[in-house]
């Protein structure tokens, strides 16, 4: 079996306090999330439904399950029982429908707001602008089981660290202005999750708490 072991002490060795990580395990087997829960890793992160349940379903129950994919409305209420955290909400449609099956399952889901920073169209998430509006219109402010903790992002995929490091920054100041306009005395807002396999490490310059690593903790995709 792949060393998921040593791959996962090698990163987490790289994490400053502060900084999470979120084991990317999607297209990965069962037991590789086992052999990483032995060593102590508790955050999943799954973006597919399917896939998501089957494991939800045969592996711990104190797994903290994150979805990190682009999530469709319809496929909320099959998460909504055990996820802990939906990190990619990029339209008040869902974040609507996360509260409304979040209730039904008398469950708070903690959400992070997706946004589009990075130059590539094949990304989904809020314009800044987008996100501003969302924000200042308010209708979060009444939905009761839902908790926006935060934003997230993904960067360019591109070998430009500079390019990288200034979408990244760009994230971190737009998170301080929120924070500061509409969560300042909401200690949950508190994180902001970029940083894949390639790019953490400017990740953790650039301010992120949760960096999201599959590659280099499970190898290449298995399935």
């Amino acid at each position: 079996m792949y060393d998921v072991k040593s791959h996962l002490h090698e990163v987490l060795s790289q994490l400053p306090q502060g900084v999470r990580l979120v084991a990317i395990s999607k297209y990965h087997p069962n037991e590789y999330i086992e052999a990483a829960y032995a060593e102590g890793q508790r955050i999943f992160g799954e973006s597919h439904e399917q896939e998501l349940r089957q494991k939800h379903t045969s592996l711990p129950q104190d797994i903290e399950w994150h979805f990190i994919g682009h999530l469709q409305t319809n496929k909320v209420k099959y998460i909504a029982p055990y996820v802990t955290m939906i990190e990619a909400v990029d339209s008040l449609k869902l974040l609507r429908e996360i509260n409304k099956q979040a209730e039904r399952c008398n469950r708070v889901i903690k959400v992070l707001l997706e946004l589009h920073i990075a130059e590539e169209a094949t990304k989904y998430g809020l314009t800044l602008d987008a996100c501003r509006e969302l924000l200042e219109a308010g209708e979060w402010r009444q939905m009761q089981h839902i908790q926006i903790c935060g934003l997230m992002m993904m960067a360019s995929f591109v070998d430009d660290q500079e390019q990288i490091r200034r979408e990244m920054l760009t994230a971190r100041d737009f998170y301080d202005e929120v924070k500061a306009r509409y969560f300042a005395d909401d200690a949950a807002f508190c994180e902001r999750s970029w940083g894949m396999s390639d790019d953490y490490r400017i990740a953790i310059e650039t301010g992120s708490t949760m960096v999201r690593i599959g590659t280099a903790i499970f190898g290449p995709r298995v399935y």
